[in-house]
């Protein structure tokens, strides 16, 4: 293995198999099943739930194979409900820097990773306070697309917001003055709640108002108000406007936020996201030529 000796890569298999071992299938929304010969989770489960092959991880636990990447260190830590410490263990026995705070591989809190796993019947997602999407459930990404792999500022929506028109199509024109406003209000709270010279938010701000003229005129308005539940008119490029309410519940920190869309009483938004169940696992081509297929998942960016 690259860059590691084979003491700390056996290591890491051993940390591995004893977290995959404690964890119930039951917790993580798996079956249990009648037979089942081994403690815990199956390595095809673990496997499973962090997106990697069987092959792959199996090499993992036997101490074998390619070193993994940030992002699967990322994976494994949320399939395997690791702490905030485990994680970074983890991250060490793997010779790899533990990532920033908020940024796209940050460690979703256990809590709110239990919760989401639960809502399987509504779309739902867990952000950073600078809106950065650290996990969705399928129905999310059928939703609102694809929001992983993104690095850099583009992974706050807020900054692609500002900086990139196709960002917009997932709100009718009529509604983005009135969005524009609200993130804006939403970013100078969340800064305010974190430490004055946090650097992570005071970059994203920073290269909003060197970007985003339209930033720099809302953020001198000093307005200040976090979103806490909304009702969104959506654009999906199938089933066309969903309105929704947007619910969020906030970590104890504040800076990670579980989001979850009902549909929005007196509308035929139940319906649709009933369709949208249906569809999402669909690769459809887009007919509109927007970047999302029929499960709503973005053209790479």
């Amino acid at each position: 293995m690259d860059g590691m000796g084979s003491v700390k890569y056996a290591e890491l298999g051993a940390f591995l198999r004893s977290r995959r071992e404690r964890i119930r299938p039951g917790d993580v929304g798996l079956p249990s099943g009648p037979r089942r010969r081994v403690p815990g989770l199956r390595r095809d489960e673990v496997a499973q739930l962090a997106g990697a092959s069987v092959d792959y991880y199996n090499e993992l636990e036997r101490g074998a194979g390619s070193q993994p990447s940030e992002q699967m260190i990322a994976a494994l830590a949320r399939a395997l409900r690791l702490t905030a410490d485990e994680r970074d263990y983890l991250y060490h026995l793997a010779d790899r820097p533990v990532p920033v705070q908020d940024g796209p591989a940050s460690h979703v809190h256990p809590g709110m990773l239990d919760l989401l796993g639960r809502m399987t019947t509504t779309p739902a997602q867990v952000i950073t306070d600078l809106h950065i999407t650290l996990v969705q459930n399928p129905l999310a990404v059928a939703l609102l697309g694809d929001q992983s792999g993104l690095r850099g500022h583009r992974a706050s929506f807020l900054y692609r917001w500002f900086t990139d028109p196709v960002a917009r199509d997932l709100y009718p024109e009529a509604d983005h003055d009135r969005q524009s406003r609200s993130f804006v209000a939403d970013l100078r709270a969340a800064a305010a709640r974190r430490d004055g010279k946090d650097a992570e938010a005071g970059s994203l701000i920073g290269a909003l108002l060197d970007a985003s003229p339209e930033f720099a005129a809302l953020w001198a308005d000093h307005d200040v108000a976090f979103r806490r539940d909304d009702r969104k008119r959506l654009i999906h490029p199938v089933l066309g406007p969903v309105e929704v309410n947007c619910l969020h519940l906030f970590s104890e920190d504040g800076r990670q936020r579980l989001l979850w869309f009902t549909p929005a009483v007196g509308t035929d938004s139940a319906d649709l996201l009933d369709l949208l169940a249906v569809i999402g696992t669909q690769d459809v081509v887009d007919p509109t030529g927007t970047g999302f297929t029929a499960g709503g998942r973005l053209s790479p960016p």
